[in-house]
């Protein structure tokens, strides 16, 4: 029996339309330059279905060679990312973040002080001025204090103190080259440690002075038996290390330090109390040019001045000296011994 072949249904007609819309799509989606195209009941494909193959995303199709300047879609969006910027286009200079301000201090409710407080400068005492002439030994004696030359009239009396020291074998030497006589004030242990100086001393034609045992200060607060001790033992010393014969004519108190007292104690063994009238603080070893310019600017005819030969380095004196010695004798000044 001979059968004849079914008749596509209207379905199977419609399929193969339905195929060349598909096809139309297609065409119409590349000229559009879409990434996909309706399904096969007609509908686009959502952003999150696979592209077909062979089909190239927006940013794949991007031409090589070009900077591509990665700009991330926000959160569930669909954007395309927009074209890259041209290579030969200079970027923007940036511009910098203004400086941050600085933040006032929390309030605390207590008032803030604007204006610091002007802190009280504590007074500044002034140096000594080794120039300015010497204030008058601080006594409160008798009265019987020395501070001049024995003869008066255009003389001077040199006076070293706190020897025999280092520097007294020098100082020897420069008094001997000018054929000058001065007075040296002796420390009790001093002169008992180095007898041979306190011999030349004398062998030159020097003379002595008791300076106290220890130089203790302030010694006009000394109580009676230790001030006799000091004034008193100092001179035996002397006159021991200075052998037989040996004469001790004044005591000159550490510092000035006199008081009716120790006058008296000084005065009981026969000899004077020595002060000075020129000051110019060698002890203190301002400079070689203060020393010698105190003793220029102090010095008036019959005075007494006061230097150091030993309780330290005593170079500065000794270099003074050397000016000092031919000025006076430049001045016309003759040296003399104390008064006593």
């Amino acid at each position: 029996m001979h059968r004849t072949a079914p008749r596509p249904s209207a379905p199977t007609r419609l399929s193969r339309s339905r195929r060349r819309l598909f096809a139309g799509c297609v065409a119409v989606a590349a000229a559009l330059g879409l990434a996909a195209c309706g399904t096969a009941n007609g509908a686009l494909r959502s952003p999150g279905a696979a592209a077909p193959a062979g089909t190239q995303s927006p940013a794949e199709a991007r031409p090589s060679g070009t900077a591509a300047t990665t700009v991330a879609p926000a959160p569930g969006s669909d954007a395309v990312p927009p074209a890259a910027p041209s290579t030969t286009a200079s970027a923007p200079a940036s511009t910098p973040a203004a400086p941050a301000k600085p933040r006032p201090p929390a309030a605390t409710g207590s008032p803030v002080a604007t204006t610091p407080a002007t802190p009280t400068a504590a007074p500044s005492t002034p140096a000594a001025d080794p120039s300015s002439p010497a204030a008058p030994p601080p006594h409160t004696g008798a009265g019987t204090v020395i501070g001049s030359t024995a003869s008066g009239g255009r003389t001077v009396a040199l006076t070293f103190d706190d020897g025999p020291g280092p520097a007294t074998g020098q100082i020897l030497d420069l008094l001997a080259q000018y054929h000058v006589k001065a007075t040296f004030c002796q420390i009790g242990q001093n002169a008992a440690a180095n007898p041979a100086m306190v011999k030349r001393v004398l062998a030159a034609g020097h003379r002595l002075c008791d300076h106290s045992v220890h130089h203790p200060q302030p010694f006009a607060k000394l109580p009676h038996d230790k001030a006799a001790y000091e004034i008193t033992a100092a001179r035996d010393m002397i006159v021991q290390a200075g052998g037989p014969g040996t004469e001790v004519g004044w005591f000159r108190a550490p510092g000035g330090g006199f008081n009716a007292d120790n006058e008296h104690i000084t005065a009981s063994l026969g000899m004077s109390s020595l002060g000075w009238s020129v000051d110019p603080r060698d002890w203190a070893r301002p400079g070689t040019p203060a020393i010698v310019a105190a003793v220029q600017k102090q010095l008036k005819p019959g005075g007494v001045i006061l230097m150091h030969d030993g309780g330290g380095d005593r170079g500065q004196t000794v270099a003074a000296l050397k000016q000092l010695l031919p000025w006076l004798v430049g001045q016309g000044y003759t040296f003399d011994f104390p008064a006593a």
